[in-house]
C-alpha cells in the first residue's frame, strides 16, 4: 500500500484519528492531574472556566458563557462554585455596573499553576520516551496546531505561552 502524496485529505484524515487518540489519552492525564493538584479539586467544566479566564483579558460572565457554549445559568454555576472555594472573583465593568468581569484569585492562580506543573510532568514522562527527532517534529506541529485553535477562544498567542508549557 502506497502513502499518499501530502497535498492529499487522507494525511489530515489520518492526522485527525492520532489527534482523537491522543486528546482522549490526555484527557485521562488531566484528569489524574487535576484530582492531585490541590484540593479541593475542581471539575473539568470549572477547570475549563479557569483556563479561560485566565487566558482572556477582561472576560465578563456573556462571553465565557459563548466560549464555553453553555447557557447563562450554567455559566453562573460554574462561576459561584469557583468563587465558593476561592479561584474567581467577580467585578462590576467600570463602564456598565451590569456587567460581570471574572478575574482569577491568587488561590487559583496557584491551583492552575500546581495542575499545569503535574500534567508537564507527566507529559516529560512520556516525551523522554520519544527520539529526539519525534518531539521536534511533534513540538513543531503542536506550535501550529496551538495557533489555530487559540484565536477563536481568544486566548493569548501560543508564542506568550512557550515559557509555561515549554516541551522540547
Amino acid at each position: 500500500m502506497s502513502q499518499p502524496s501530502i497535498g492529499s485529505p487522507r494525511p489530515a484524515v489520518s492526522a485527525v484519528a492520532e489527534m482523537s487518540e491522543l486528546i482522549e489519552l490526555l484527557e485521562v492525564v488531566w484528569e489524574r492531574g487535576r484530582d492531585t493538584a490541590s484540593a479541593p479539586p475542581v471539575s473539568s467544566a470549572q477547570a475549563r472556566v479557569l483556563f479561560l479566564v485566565d487566558g482572556n483579558d477582561q472576560l465578563n460572565l456573556r462571553e465565557l458563557g459563548r466560549l464555553l457554549e453553555a447557557a447563562p445559568p450554567s455559566v453562573t454555576r460554574l462561576c459561584d462554585r469557583l468563587q465558593a472555594v476561592g479561584f474567581l472573583e467577580r467585578h462590576p465593568g467600570s463602564e456598565d455596573r451590569r456587567e460581570v468581569l471574572l478575574q482569577l484569585t491568587p488561590a487559583g492562580r496557584t491551583y492552575l499553576e500546581r495542575l499545569r506543573a503535574r500534567r508537564q510532568e507527566v507529559l516529560a514522562e512520556a516525551m523522554a520516551a520519544m527520539p529526539q527527532a519525534s518531539r521536534a517534529a511533534l513540538a513543531a506541529g503542536l506550535a501550529d496546531f496551538c495557533a489555530a485553535v487559540t484565536k477563536p477562544l481568544r486566548l493569548q498567542s501560543p508564542d506568550s505561552l512557550i515559557t509555561r508549557t515549554a516541551l522540547a
